[in-house]
């Protein structure tokens, strides 16, 4: 079964991908706007990173519906999207709960 069949599958995809912009935001971007004088990475790497996180959103409103999780599942999650390097967590956490599922 292929990763994007899923809406919990296409939520990881999304959740990776924007992770990282995430990272490319806050670890280059940032720095290059500040310490080098160089706002325009942040005005690129910041409208994909709106973009994606948006698209997160929507994915993870998606896959709580087609898995049924609880509220506060969908809440942990969104939480760890706030924050850099939280992707690694959402991973581990629907990667943990897909292990459970039969298939």
């Amino acid at each position: 079964m292929s990763l994007m069949s899923t809406h919990v599958g296409r939520l990881r995809v999304v959740s990776a991908i924007e992770g990282l912009s995430y990272v490319l935001l806050v670890g280059i971007a940032m720095p290059l706007k500040y310490i080098a004088g160089m706002p325009e990475m942040v005005r690129v790497v910041g409208m994909a990173h709106g973009v994606l996180f948006v698209a997160f959103v929507l994915a993870l409103l998606l896959a709580w519906r087609e898995a049924g999780w609880g509220f506060g599942r969908v809440v942990g999650i969104f939480a760890l999207s706030l924050v850099p390097l939280g992707a690694v967590g959402i991973e581990h956490w629907l990667r943990r709960g897909s292990e459970r599922q039969p298939r």
